[in-house]
């Protein structure tokens, strides 16, 4: 039984995505009821609050309303083949310890459930440049990417051009990439770009991951970059 009405047919798709999003909304009853209100037209397969208590709104094989207009990897409709995480945050606060270890566990078993390696768990902002930036630079991905949950860089990749990496990456053609690419793994990031975006990209491009496990290149490097830590209040 779903408790979300907000899902249809995976259209032939099966999950090789998870999309992480924060709600933008005061708590979790206010994020949970509009998640489940069938005017609201949006929904999301989990719901993890600040306490860690995570509820299931919306059948993993089914299809929820999380993603929106967006791509990755040259491919649209990623709610067809993404599952949509929500964690309970207003946008402007750190994500308490609870939540991410709550975050933790369920992105283990999804992860193994539907054979997602780390490259495939994305920001809602990556996939939709200049529209969203869920969740946000406060969010920990390296953190992550430690425990073989995502991706971050790992040693130092070459002066390529950046457009050619983000693109291999996954980013779409959009003007606004280049600041979502930031969001997540270089908030402090600003102006124009420079040599340490360059880098970055290309590391990642190559799958030279800090997690160790193969992204969009050929093999995965040991270490990583020394970035700034998640941006905090």
């Amino acid at each position: 039984m779903s408790l979300s009405p907000n899902h249809g047919d995976r259209r032939g798709q099966t999950p090789a995505l998870v999309v992480i999003h924060y709600t933008g909304m005061a708590d979790a009853p206010a994020a949970r009821a509009r998640l489940c209100d069938p005017a609201a037209e949006v929904s999301a397969h989990w719901l993890i609050d600040e306490a860690g208590a995570t509820e299931a709104l919306v059948p993993e094989d089914r299809r929820a309303w999380h993603a929106g207009a967006g791509s990755w990897q040259g491919r649209d409709d990623v709610n067809s083949r993404s599952i949509g995480i929500e964690l309970a945050n207003p946008g402007d606060t750190p994500f308490p310890e609870p939540q991410m270890a709550a975050l933790e566990r369920l992105l283990r078993g999804i992860l193994a459930r539907w054979s997602i390696g780390p490259e495939g768990v994305i920001a809602h902002s990556d996939l939709a440049p200049g529209r969203k930036t869920d969740p946000g630079p406060r969010f920990d991905w390296r953190r992550l990417a430690l425990q073989g949950l995502a991706i971050w860089p790992g040693p130092a990749g070459e002066d390529r051009p950046l457009a050619e990496s983000l693109t291999r990456i996954g980013y779409p053609d959009h003007p606004a990439r280049l600041a979502a690419f930031r969001l997540r793994f270089r908030p402090a990031g600003r102006g124009p770009e420079d040599a340490v975006d360059r880098r970055l990209a290309a590391a990642l491009a190559a799958g030279r991951l800090l997690s160790g496990a193969i992204g969009p290149g050929e093999q995965a490097g040991q270490g990583g970059l020394s970035l700034a830590a998640p941006e905090r209040c």
